[in-house]
């Protein structure tokens, strides 16, 4: 299963060893970006089905497109946690793992005997990174919290959508993926603290709503100081003006964001309107807020008498920072995206040719890589097991108890 443009053999995080116990989204997002940077990431699934994922959004002969990139560059290795024999396969992962990231519901794992304290206990210096709905305690830890409901919770769909509508939603899982990224900061941070020789390990605890609740800018300030409750205000950024979409000639919509102050004179002369380039009203962003209305008003009557192409190229020579509203479509052929190697030429295991995202953040040094796809269910199970120091006969057997499975077929695809 190769993909193109790889990075050096030796990523930045070479040599550490993430166990994955996760499914769907938040933990396997957060581990799919520490494993195109060199991490050796086995993912714990369960026997039979393996994470949901697997089977969700667009799928291509039976297996979901989302998880070969979620899942790229990992270890699959089919465990049965409710089973004893399964619950001691992962603690002999455990001994010589650095970090462990899991999304189960707070106090599914203590009941499977690897809560935290049984963990150090193994492993002092592990990194057990949880993430949850509402986080390891308070009053509503033991709730279901999916990635919408956190969203919800963390004040983001409150400020989402159009005025006159209901709160809305952005078309991706952005809860769960903020959740992600908090979690690989979180344990990127308490590995520092312990390389450094400062400490040993620790729990990293992440909230879904609180790592949407942290995007949330100025909201409880305002609120406290001025008793301003933000809500939806459509395409606008509330309280920074102009930036907004406009509509152009052939019905399509520009964005335009023009808050700067010298940005803001350089904009009124490109559409015209020198007069308002001129207002001592307008000069400051506090002063434009308050006219937004009809600093959005000259910014329309313009665009929408000029083609798209013909607005961002006169804002392109204004130096007006502005851009397309991109559909997938456009992506994938754009040049900018193409230059930074964002779009992956990538092979299914039966000869497909997809493209996958492409690496980010840009390393220059040790830019992260892709290797391989995601596995099939239990592809690797054999294979750590006996690193682990599991014999033959000791695999087969737990095979035969159910405690653990194995791909059917053999490895998948091997890292080009």
């Amino acid at each position: 299963m190769e993909a193109s443009r790889q990075g050096p053999a030796e990523g930045p995080l070479s040599g550490i060893r993430v166990i994955e116990l996760g499914n769907l989204i938040a933990a396997p997002f957060a581990t799919r970006l520490m494993a195109e940077f060199g991490a050796e990431v086995i993912k714990v699934e369960a026997p039979g089905e393996g994470d949901p994922l697997r089977k969700w959004r667009k799928l291509h002969e039976g297996t979901s497109l989302w998880w070969y990139l979620q899942s790229r560059n990992k270890k699959s290795v089919a465990i049965n946690m409710r089973l004893p024999e399964g619950q001691e396969v992962v603690r002999r992962l455990v001994r010589d793992a650095d970090v462990l990231i899991e999304n189960f519901r707070p106090g599914t794992l203590e009941r499977w005997g690897l809560g935290w304290e049984a963990l150090k206990a193994i492993n002092p210096n592990l990194v057990m990174v949880r993430i949850s709905g509402f986080g390891q305690d308070g009053p509503y830890r033991e709730r279901p919290g999916f990635g919408a409901v956190g969203e919800a919770m963390g004040g983001m769909r409150f400020t989402t959508g159009e005025p006159d509508r209901p709160p809305a939603r952005t078309g991706i899982s952005i809860g769960d993926s903020l959740a992600a990224l908090h979690a690989v900061m979180g344990a990127l941070m308490a590995l520092l603290h312990i390389k450094s020789g400062r400490g040993t390990g620790q729990v990293v605890d992440v909230s879904l709503f609180e790592s949407v609740f942290n995007m949330m800018e100025s909201l409880v300030p305002e609120f406290d100081a001025f008793d301003f409750v933000r809500t939806r205000s459509g395409g606008a950024l509330p309280g920074i003006a102009p930036s907004n979409s406009y509509p152009t000639a052939e019905g399509t919509y520009v964005i335009v964001a023009g808050n700067g102050d010298g940005i803001f004179r350089r904009l009124m002369g490109a559409i015209g309107r020198e007069d308002l380039a001129s207002d001592p009203r307008l000069a400051s962003n506090d002063g434009r807020v308050v006219h937004v209305d009809e600093i959005d008003g000259a910014i329309t009557a313009w665009t929408s008498r000029h083609s798209l192409d013909a607005v961002t190229a006169a804002l392109d020579r204004a130096e007006v920072p502005n851009g397309r509203i991109y559909s997938v479509a456009d992506i994938v052929s754009d040049p900018q995206y193409l230059a930074r190697d964002m779009i992956l030429p990538s092979t299914l295991p039966d000869g497909l040719n997809v493209k996958m995202p492409g690496i980010v953040p840009k390393l220059s040094a040790t830019p992260g890589a892709v290797n391989w796809l995601g596995p099939q269910l239990g592809e690797h199970t054999a294979a750590v097991l006996a690193a682990l120091g599991y014999g033959e006969q000791e695999i087969d057997a737990l095979v035969a108890s159910g405690a653990v499975a194995q791909a059917p077929d053999g490895p998948a695809g091997e890292p080009a």
